[in-house]
């Protein structure tokens, strides 16, 4: 019998003749899959190799030697520049932990003020009232400006013979000769209120999209059960506030210790030594006395006790299994 396939003009089929296999195509096709990913993160990868992991090594490799960039020479020296900064009687300890202090005393300060009044904030911005739009834009606008025009600004502000600061205190009544960036607390004050008064706004953004994500549902069920303001704000809100709250404490936790431009610009370091941070230090012993070994080696020790602050942060913030 004459075969359909031979009718078309086709060559009849063999018996027994192996039928093609879609295997080869179909591993083609999963290894074309498996690449894709790594095709899109790949300028991804490449910046962060470049400017993240090459500097990690580099910088490590610097801190084992007395790295002068002024000098063709630059001998290996080991561990000396990590047992500089934990002997008493070395050139670098004072200094470096004279900073560490200080970056100590600075988040003390700021981070509580950062993590409350945010908060208190973005509770209010939730609310619906006239020229709420206007009143979140007002809270958010200075986060948009640079460290450089939030330092100079303030540093005319504060100035104890023409700044205004000193100006309306004088008119209010209260003392109107402090010297807000010369001497201590005042200089404390004057960097935990600039920066609190800069940056809250970005954190105050960030409850609020979390506020948002808060079921009303718990709130309507928490009143149905009789529970107040506090106690909604204690039971519904900050519960489900707490992945917000972890990434806000980390994220001012990091860059309260990484504090340089206001202390730079606005006190300079001082009175003496006083308000010079971690963060000032290393740029001061690298830039300026191009020790860049030295400095190495306390971004290090700086870097382990910011892990630790964040492995702290993160157990605190872990969630609990119910015993029960």
């Amino acid at each position: 019998m004459t075969t359909l396939k031979e009718k078309e003009g086709g060559a009849p089929a063999r018996k027994g003749a192996p039928r093609p296999s879609g295997r080869s195509s179909s591993g083609e096709i999963r290894r074309q899959a498996a690449a894709t990913p790594w095709l899109f993160l790949a300028p991804y990868l490449v910046l962060f190799v470049a400017f993240v992991l090459v500097p990690i090594v580099f910088g490590a490799w610097i801190s084992l030697h007395t790295w002068d960039y002024t000098r063709p020479l630059k001998p290996f020296v080991g561990l000396e520049n990590y047992t500089e900064l934990f002997t008493p009687d070395s050139r670098q300890f004072s200094n470096f932990w004279g900073s560490m202090q200080a970056t100590g005393i600075f988040t003390l300060f700021s981070v509580p003020l950062l993590l409350v009044v945010p908060l208190a904030v973005a509770l209010l911005m939730a609310k619906k009232f006239p020229g709420r739009n206007l009143f979140r834009a007002i809270y958010f606008a200075p986060y948009v400006l640079g460290v450089a025009v939030i330092g100079v600004m303030w540093r005319y502000l504060l100035d104890n013979n023409i700044g205004l600061v000193n100006y309306y205190l004088g008119l209010l009544g209260l003392p109107n000769d402090i010297n807000w960036t010369t001497s201590t607390p005042a200089a404390w004050v004057a960097l935990v209120g600039v920066t609190v008064w800069w940056t809250l706004g970005f954190n105050a953004v960030i409850y609020l999209a979390g506020l948002q994500d808060i079921p009303a549902e718990l709130y309507e069920a928490a009143r149905m059960d009789g529970a107040g303001p506090w106690q909604q704000f204690v039971n519904v809100t900050i519960p489900g506030l707490r992945p917000v709250l972890s990434f806000v404490t980390l994220t001012t936790l990091i860059a309260s210790v990484n504090m340089f431009g206001q202390s730079y610009l606005l006190t300079q370091g001082g009175p003496g030594r006083e308000t010079r941070t971690a963060i000032y230090q290393i740029a001061d012993t690298g830039l300026r006395n191009f020790q860049m070994g030295s400095a190495a080696a306390m971004s290090y020790v700086l870097t382990v006790f910011l892990m630790a602050l964040s492995l702290l942060v993160f157990w605190l913030f872990r969630e609990r299994k119910d015993p029960r």
